[in-house]
């Protein structure tokens, strides 16, 4: 089975590892090499922790990464592919200006997937006009290698069937599926988590506690991989944000940034990839615990 990624981050990257991990070929599409060069990176680096831990032989990740691909070009990426994940930044427009592009070279029984966390699908769909029953929602976790969920959206004009093809394909790269059955924006995870992650914030401001000990125990308490805050500065602080932001607009005040996330938007607190966020961070991305 070909399946085909588009967009070459966190997300997009770890997807097409999964696929060439469970041993389908994958093709990567960036706009770019630079990012290509990233993923792959990313990818080998990835792979060698799994050799390190003895998950995996050099042999079975050397030839897992033969099955993988990138590519500049949104033609190539999708002609012959069985699986399209488009994986974009989560801006409605450009999710929908690749969707249109991908029905123009796609096989018409291609499944096609979008990658979202909190994007009605039925707005992403829109761009596809009478093909938006092909596409499905089908949200990823970070990172996908390691997180055990899949989480299946219908939009509005979603056939079941995609639905269970989406499911079947979740399952294939050997992840638990859960669906929502109504777009509604955040879904079921992200809408939950938004809001506990946004009163994590609210407690870190109020000085109930320090980052460390609100992250400590909704891990030990709650049996949680990772702290609220420490995952916002790997996702980064702006696109909680924009997440939250949007889930405002859809559900009300509650879901409403404070003053103090947005002014570490503005202060270029962004987590790890600007080295400071609830935490600071070394060069290689190591978080500073005072």
């Amino acid at each position: 089975m070909k399946v085909a990624v588009l967009g070459s981050g966190i997300m997009g990257n770890g997807i097409a590892q999964l696929s060439v991990m469970v041993g389908d070929t994958a093709v990567a599409y960036d706009v770019n090499d630079e990012a290509l060069q990233r993923a792959s990176a990313a990818v080998e680096k990835s792979l060698a922790r799994f050799v390190k831990s003895g998950k995996k032989t050099q042999e079975e990740a050397d030839e897992a990464f033969a099955r993988l691909s990138f590519t500049t070009s949104l033609a190539d990426a999708v002609t012959g592919a069985d699986v399209v994940i488009e994986a974009a930044p989560e801006i409605l427009d450009l999710k929908q200006d690749l969707w249109k592009q991908v029905v123009e070279h796609a096989p018409a029984e291609a499944l096609l997937g979008t990658n979202t966390s909190q994007l009605s699908i039925t707005s992403i769909a829109a761009a596809l006009g009478d093909q938006a029953h092909r596409l499905v929602g089908i949200h990823f976790f970070n990172p996908p290698v390691m997180m055990r969920l899949v989480e299946v959206i219908a939009g509005l004009e979603t056939k079941p069937e995609n639905v269970e093809r989406a499911k079947a394909f979740g399952e294939h790269v050997g992840k638990t599926v859960v669906v929502c059955q109504k777009d509604s924006p955040g879904f079921i995870t992200s809408r939950a988590y938004a809001i506990l992650r946004l009163e994590c914030v609210k407690m870190l401001e109020e000085g109930i506690a320090t980052a460390e000990d609100i992250d400590t125990a909704l891990k030990l308490g709650f049996n949680f991989p990772m702290g609220p805050l420490e995952l916002g500065d790997m996702n980064g602080v702006d696109t909680y944000v924009h997440a939250i932001s949007g889930l405002e607009k859809a559900h009300g005040d509650r879901f409403r940034p404070t003053v103090g996330l947005r002014n570490m938007v503005a202060a270029n607190r962004l987590g790890r990839k600007t080295g400071a966020g609830f935490y600071d961070y070394d060069t290689e991305g190591k978080k500073l615990v005072d």
